[in-house]
């Protein structure tokens, strides 16, 4: 909206050339992320009373030796203040006219949307297990992925030069892995549902799913500014995908948000962001990289997402199904950790720390290739 505003100002009354700033995407994206934070910090307090006076509170139960009676009671559904922020802070200071930004943010609402309707139905249910079924979730979040990935790859509609959408990249390689066809529509789909159960599963402990967030989501808005830039990406040797620029001030944006989200959800925990926040993040990195072309970068700079889902995979699909027996103390790996008796923020704090290394790890795949 302002760069649209800065660009009519310029250009019906002289004087006003300092607005040639908003021109320059390292600039707004900088604005959105700082917008974002101080949007979120400054009404973080009020939101989370209002959630607490109306009873949207934590319902969490125990499971196995996991006792959740200190967590029951916290105001959830938090996540409405990371929607919130980055979604203004992306209206205000994106190119409203630019195709990626919306189908990035459109991810990030509808899955927020989703996420809204669950936590609702889990506060009124009183339970965890109150919320949506499993298979309605499931419905919604594979209805909106088929639907990506028909916009995704129809040359009618899609936002990608012919014959490029289908290509699969891979890091440090400097060419494509292969193409796929239309058979890359039904790894779309795996990528968007795996992503966005990962970042999901992971919101366990006070802060864990929050900062990988914010990690995975400060490295894709690199990547996002060196592929759109045509100078930059012949440089290091990535396909030049004009438009996907505008994706460097929406992860910024959310990146801030998330930051602000932290000063409230850091341990102990003031609110929770429950699934709105959870399917909401995962929705819009997932919807990214593959608007990036980076859907395998997140093995990377996702570790810890992936770590944790994998873990939950192998816990239930081998060790329960297959051998009979847990293979680990507990799943997702964080609880494991919690089982042996290791302190939540110490916990916590590891698992950031490997985020971040993983985001250094990720950026070195921009030159090493």
């Amino acid at each position: 909206m302002l760069p649209e505003l800065a660009d009519l100002i310029r250009n019906n009354i002289h004087g006003f050339e300092a607005l040639r700033l908003f021109d320059y995407v390292t600039f707004r994206a900088i604005v959105a992320a700082l917008f974002a934070f101080l949007l979120t910090v400054t009404f973080g307090r009020r939101v989370i009373v209002w959630l607490f006076t109306r009873r949207i509170r934590d319902v969490s139960e125990d499971v196995l030796t996991a006792d959740a009676s200190s967590k029951r009671g916290t105001p959830t559904m938090g996540g409405l203040l990371l929607l919130g922020a980055a979604t203004l802070a992306y209206l205000l200071f994106g190119r409203l006219g630019n195709v990626f930004g919306w189908l990035g943010l459109s991810s990030f609402v509808y899955f927020g949307v989703v996420g809204i309707i669950d936590d609702l139905q889990k506060v009124k249910a009183g339970r965890t297990r109150g919320g949506m079924s499993e298979r309605m979730k499931w419905a919604l979040q594979l209805l909106y992925a088929v639907a990506f990935a028909f916009v995704y790859l129809h040359p009618a509609v899609s936002p990608f030069p012919a014959g490029f959408a289908s290509q699969l990249f891979a890091p440090f390689l400097k060419f494509p892995l292969t193409d796929l066809g239309w058979y890359y529509g039904i790894f779309v789909v795996f990528v968007i549902l795996a992503i966005t159960n990962a970042v999901n599963l992971t919101d366990g402990l006070d802060g864990l799913a929050i900062v990988p967030a914010i990690s995975t989501a400060a490295v894709y808005a690199v990547f996002a500014y060196v592929i759109g830039n045509q100078v930059l990406a012949e440089y290091l040797r990535f396909e030049f995908i004009p438009g996907t620029e505008e994706l460097t001030v929406l992860c910024a944006a959310i990146a801030g948000a998330g930051l602000g989200f932290l000063w409230f959800n850091a341990y102990p925990a003031e609110v929770f962001m429950g699934d709105t926040g959870a399917l909401a993040l995962g929705g819009v990195l997932s919807t990214v990289a593959l608007m990036l072309k980076q859907e395998l970068l997140f093995v990377i700079v996702g570790g810890v997402f992936v770590v944790e889902v994998g873990s939950s995979l192998i816990q239930g699909k081998i060790g329960e199904n297959v051998a009979g027996r847990r293979l680990m103390y507990r799943a997702p790996l964080h609880l494991s950790f919690r089982h042996l008796g290791v302190a939540e923020p110490r916990v916590v704090i590891r698992f950031w720390i490997v985020s971040i290394i993983l985001a250094l790890f990720g950026l070195l795949t921009l030159k090493v290739r």
